[in-house]
């Protein structure tokens, strides 16, 4: 029963669509799924040369042989899911399950005024109105949409038979574990869990059935909107430390502060991780850029890597070094 999950284990833009990328290409696998919220969460994507930045379909969309699954519990704005298949050409590999909840302009619009978008700083992308019509059983379902009807199907049944078959399928989650509604720094969260257990419930299957949780972390904490962070650093030290980075969704400038270990212990312990990827190494360390062998990182960036491992207790298997999917050090290839 090969299964992997990748999860955020920060505040969201920790550069899972990167890993996840890679991981396709590496590992071939037969499906990867989305879970989480919605199109209020942008993965951005670059190889070979190509930068995509997608809000719907699974970032394994890079491997032409992978089938991609949008799981129960995420929620489908229509309109950006038909361009994303047109542009990837993906429209004949794509399943939505019959259950996803639809964002309708009347979500988009709720959410971008009000408390929601001046308290919380949400991206307006119709994701908590469209939640709570769903809870509140009023929500339009996936299953009575006409634009995607030759697109639907039950994503659970797909995965689970695939499983059974002893085929690798990747599971995608969104946003980051510090944005959970149960589990993050409420009210400036998400509209629901994120964690590597709610990935498993979006798409259907149960947690025995997966073998690895790949926990994401930045090489420091990074945040878009409101709500703590702890050793956040003013614009001025972000911008000399070259940490400065816009989201992929609202273009808002992130808010920076340097790597929290105690936060990131708890990522671990929420989502029972059981690698760590590290990502923008580069940027802690410039002379690390494009390196993809483990050995040939300087001193200073393989201690902090080692001071990583030795505060979580987990192995640090992907490190990126760059923008493109290829800029990682893959650790699984190695003893290093």
């Amino acid at each position: 029963m090969p299964c992997s999950v990748v999860v955020g284990g920060a505040f969201g833009d920790e550069g899972k669509g990167k890993i996840i990328s890679y991981i396709a290409l590496k590992e071939n696998p037969s499906i990867a799924a989305r879970a989480g919220v919605g199109p209020n969460a942008g993965h951005t994507v670059v190889t070979s040369g190509k930068t995509l930045k997608l809000r719907m379909l699974p970032c394994g969309v890079v491997n032409q042989r992978t089938k991609l699954m949008i799981g129960a519990g995420v929620l489908v704005d229509p309109n950006i899911l038909l361009k994303e298949m047109s542009e990837t050409k993906s429209e004949n590999r794509t399943i939505v399950d019959r259950n996803c909840a639809i964002i309708e302009q009347r979500h988009i619009e709720a959410d971008k005024s009000g408390y929601l978008k001046d308290k919380i700083g949400t991206t307006g992308t119709g994701t908590g109105p469209a939640n709570s019509d769903r809870v509140l059983r009023i929500a339009k379902m996936a299953k009575e949409e006409e634009q995607l009807s030759i697109y639907v199907g039950d994503v659970s049944q797909e995965i689970n038979t695939a499983l059974d078959r002893n085929e690798f399928v990747l599971l995608e989650g969104t946003q980051g574990t510090l944005l959970s509604l149960y589990h993050g720094t409420y009210p400036f969260v998400t509209s629901k869990d994120v964690s590597a257990s709610a990935v498993c419930s979006d798409v259907g299957i149960g947690p025995k059935r997966v073998n690895e949780i790949v926990v994401v972390f930045k090489a420091y904490f990074t945040r878009v909107g409101e709500g703590p962070l702890s050793g956040e650093l003013d614009s001025a030290e972000t911008v000399k430390r070259g940490w400065q980075e816009y989201g992929s969704v609202t273009g808002r400038l992130r808010r920076a502060a340097p790597f929290n270990y105690d936060l990131a212990k708890r990522s671990i312990m929420l989502n029972s991780g059981t690698q760590i990827a590290l990502t923008k190494l580069d940027t802690v360390f410039p002379s690390c850029a494009k390196v993809r062998d483990y050995a040939s990182l300087t001193g200073e960036a393989t201690q902090f890597v080692k001071d990583i491992e030795s505060e979580l207790g987990r192995p640090v298997v992907y490190i990126g070094t760059g923008n493109e999917t290829e800029d990682i050090i893959d650790r699984t290839k190695s003893t290093g």
